[in-house]
């Protein structure tokens, strides 16, 4: 959709439809008190008869606005007349474009950052109407013969009196949810479209938009040379040749270390040798949301333009059960010399991050972030809606968690105590890839820990929030807003 900033007076504003806000004891916000004047009372008697309560994500569509420039307005219940919180503020966002969605309407106006809400300001606010109406009207329909019913909204108008803050408001909305929608595609389609091979190329493609990103591609061959016997193992069993994807963002000094972001590319997961159960199978094409948020993330950061050095890394191949495939009772050798012992062949993505933590080392890093559809286990403990933080920095994982907060893509830290490292002892090798069934998220984060002890270093298991399931099953594109918001803190610290 297009978006643009409008600051002229709402009694000069010609629209197909404009949005404002209500509360649920009937006042006016102050946007509608305006447009209420414009239309000689017809929302305060509206009002009166009692056709919408402005109960929180109430919405009301007068269809006829006489003597007006404005063909239609739509109502939002705001709730109680007090300043809403963030997410209460993109609950009524997110109402707001499902109401939209069943309109043949072309373009509006929406005047809803004149309402108060909880420690935020005007850009935060204009930044989640991009975000929320984008996410809104995501379709996936590249593999559908007739694409679903067509939106057909095409133009979005914020009205505000500060265009400054509103601009820049637009310009990381769009942003980010441009990074939610690469996220997203990439995580929905098929396994048998986005291999590894097409994930590099999704790779080289955003270096080929973006001049300050430089694409390095390494195969297979290049990775035996650099001794990653972990990664390698977990390829084995696929006919897709292995990729690590590394992408470098040069936005800052020459000599500032990176900020390094790993994400999990693996883009399918039978289990391996230790098969999945067949109900649900398909959904491990998501396995590789953590890749795709790496990319989007740095797609962001790119648009951004952030005077900061970033790293992308993105180990990817396939986990399947061939009969060269790694077996329960294999004993690898990672790149940091490490043995590791493989109880279980389905513990595959602790097994292609180690190694790539281990690479992540040359770019002397400032800090690592990575990011995986770990475990099944971060179900059982978070559920949905937030993802699992562990690290080994107090202060990134603090600086994650307020990134978390202001852009509403929620996250809870989990403990990485020592004790939990006796799950990991191996009779035969220096450890075991999996620890038992008690505590499998952090384990599976202690296990990486031992390949992250050279840099302050934080994981995300995603495995809850990368995609959603049942009848709305789709990917989220989390957590690129929590990334792009940790990467715009660092700029303004």
């Amino acid at each position: 959709m297009n978006y643009s900033i409008e600051t002229n007076p709402l009694e000069t504003l010609k629209s197909d439809l404009l949005i404002v806000g209500i509360y649920s004891n009937q006042q006016l916000s102050f946007a509608a008190k305006t447009l209420d004047v414009v239309t000689n009372g017809l929302l305060t008697s509206v009002v009166k008869r009692g056709d919408i309560a402005g109960k929180l994500n109430d919405t009301l569509l007068l269809n006829v606005v006489p003597n007006s420039n404005i063909e239609r307005i739509l109502l939002v219940g705001l709730g109680e007349q007090k300043p809403l919180s963030a997410k209460n503020y993109r609950k009524i966002l997110t109402a707001t474009i499902n109401a939209l969605k069943k309109l043949k309407v072309n373009s509006v106006a929406i005047s809803l950052t004149d309402c108060d809400v909880e420690k935020v300001d005007l850009t935060w606010k204009t930044r989640q109407i991009v975000e929320i109406f984008e996410d809104g009207i995501y379709q996936f329909t590249e593999c559908k013969t007739k694409p679903s019913d067509e939106i057909t909204l095409k133009n979005i108008v914020i009205t505000t009196t500060d265009s400054t803050a509103a601009e820049t408001g637009l310009a990381q909305g769009l942003a980010i949810a441009e990074g939610v929608t690469l996220a997203k595609h990439l995580a929905d389609l098929p396994a048998n479209i986005c291999t590894p091979t097409f994930l590099a190329q999704q790779a080289l493609t955003l270096a080929g938009t973006f001049d300050a990103i430089e694409t390095t591609i390494l195969d297979v061959a290049d990775m035996e040379k650099l001794g990653m016997g972990s990664f390698l193992a977990v390829a084995r069993g696929s006919r897709e040749p292995a990729k690590l994807i590394s992408l470098e963002y040069r936005g800052g000094d020459k000599n500032s270390k990176p900020i390094v972001l790993i994400g999990k590319g693996l883009t399918f997961d039978s289990g391996g040798i230790s098969l999945k159960a067949g109900a649900g199978m398909d959904e491990m094409k998501y396995d590789m949301c953590g890749g795709a948020a790496v990319l989007g993330t740095l797609q962001a950061a790119a648009q951004l333009n952030l005077p900061l050095n970033i790293v992308g890394l993105i180990p990817s191949t396939e986990n399947m059960p061939d009969g060269q495939a790694n077996k329960p009772g294999d004993i690898l050798t990672s790149m940091s010399g490490k043995t590791i012992e493989v109880l279980n062949t389905d513990a595959e993505g602790r097994l292609i991050l180690c190694d790539t933590l281990t690479y992540a080392k040359r770019f002397q890093p400032e800090v690592v972030i990575d990011l995986a559809t770990l475990t099944g286990a971060v179900l059982v403990a978070l559920g949905r809606v937030p993802s699992g933080l562990l690290g080994n920095d107090d202060a990134l994982c603090n600086d994650l968690i307020t990134a978390s907060e202001t852009a509403n893509d929620s996250v809870w830290r989990l403990p990485l105590w020592e004790e939990y490292q006796e799950q990991l002892k191996s009779n035969f090798a220096d450890l075991a890839n999996i620890g038992g069934k008690d505590a499998g998220t952090i384990t599976a984060a202690c296990f990486l820990a031992n390949f992250a002890e050279d840099f302050r270093w934080a994981h995300l298991d995603i495995a809850g929030t990368a995609w959603r399931t049942g009848s709305a099953k789709g990917a989220t594109g989390r957590p690129v807003p929590l990334l792009t918001q940790y990467l715009l803190n660092r700029v303004h610290a």
